[in-house]
């Protein structure tokens, strides 16, 4: 004969109200964190809607030939982004080429080789870099960089390198090298704050390891820390070349603003984001708006599909699959 379950306890009828209002609020809290998830893919489409609508005038004059064209004439309302967005690419790898070693070899150095004591100050020191508004980049590119580098690198890069096109013409100033630079100095502190954290995370067992089987420090780093973190770090390299594709005002005021295509770093150029700070308040020609929306229609799609090219990039490195809240 078996014996009939126990009653469930039922809670007393005084916290009846107390639990009804508990999981009202849960509800409530949940439709507040669904609104603001679906927010952002409903603020990126209406973006793009909106530089559509603002671009469809030189959309339909122009249709791809708008990115291929080399002739930017608002007068004769004749459009072509190509050197805009030579200019955008060439000077953002330009400054990752110069930023990656360079906030690789800082972090490496306060993650693994800095004496404690002066760990966590220069840390701060470099946080408190990426706070600096890019107007005063850009004045200290005028008034520093241009003429150290018009008067002494440039010169020597032209009488030991010229005969790579890339040295040659003659020395302006505000050109695309100096633009590199500056920009350069602008996304190493992104880059060195997320290395750093990415190299504190990796595991003490690790670097034992490595130390236990008879490698330096320098060998530890090389041969397990850095492929240990190797996907943040490539996240790093991407969050700055992001900062450096659409940074506007420090590039705007060294890159010389010409709407030309050149090899050498000597020559003036010119960037999307650029002639969109330039342009914009002068233009008065619906055409020559809807070219400015053009442009900034194709600066938003370099950017998302060098940020997804990144992102997959990080996936296939790290050997993890897409789903979610698994990505680097």
């Amino acid at each position: 004969m078996t014996s009939a379950p126990p009653p469930e306890a039922s809670p007393p009828a005084a916290a009846l109200p107390t639990l009804e209002a508990s999981r009202r609020g849960d509800r409530v809290f949940k439709g507040l964190l669904t609104m603001t998830a679906l927010a952002v893919p409903v603020l990126m489409g209406f973006l793009v809607y909106e530089l559509y609508d603002g671009a469809h005038l030189a959309i339909d004059r122009f249709g791809l030939r708008f990115i291929t064209g080399n002739v930017w004439d608002p007068v004769a309302e004749e459009f072509g982004a190509l050197p805009l967005i030579i200019g955008t690419l060439v000077s953002s790898c330009l400054a990752l080429l110069i930023a990656v070693p360079l906030s690789l070899g800082v972090a490496v150095y306060l993650t693994e080789f800095a004496p404690t004591a002066i760990r966590q100050p220069i840390a701060f020191l470099i946080e408190l870099l990426a706070a600096i508004p890019s107007v005063v980049y850009g004045l200290w590119g005028i008034f520093v960089l241009i003429p150290a580098l018009k008067s002494t690198v440039f010169p020597f890069l032209r009488e030991t390198l010229g005969f790579l096109p890339f040295f040659q013409g003659p020395i302006y100033g505000p050109s695309m090298g100096a633009a590199s630079i500056i920009l350069a100095i602008m996304v190493m502190p992104f880059i060195m704050s997320v290395a750093r954290e990415v190299l504190l995370a990796v595991p003490g067992t690790q670097r034992e390891a490595a130390l236990a089987l008879g490698a330096t420090r320098w060998e530890a780093v090389m041969s397990a820390i850095i492929p240990y973190a190797r996907s943040g770090i490539i996240g790093a390299v991407i969050l700055g070349l992001g900062r450096a594709l659409g940074e506007t005002m420090a590039v705007t005021m060294l890159i010389g603003n010409r709407n030309e295509i050149s090899a050498s770093l000597f020559a003036p150029g010119y960037t999307m984001a650029a002639v969109i700070a330039n342009e914009f308040t002068e233009a008065v020609g619906d055409m020559h708006l809807a070219a400015l929306a053009y442009v900034a229609l194709v600066l938003f799609m370099l950017t998302v599909l060098v940020n997804a090219a990144a992102r997959l990039l990080i996936w296939r490195v790290s050997g993890r699959a897409p789903a979610g809240g698994k990505g680097a």
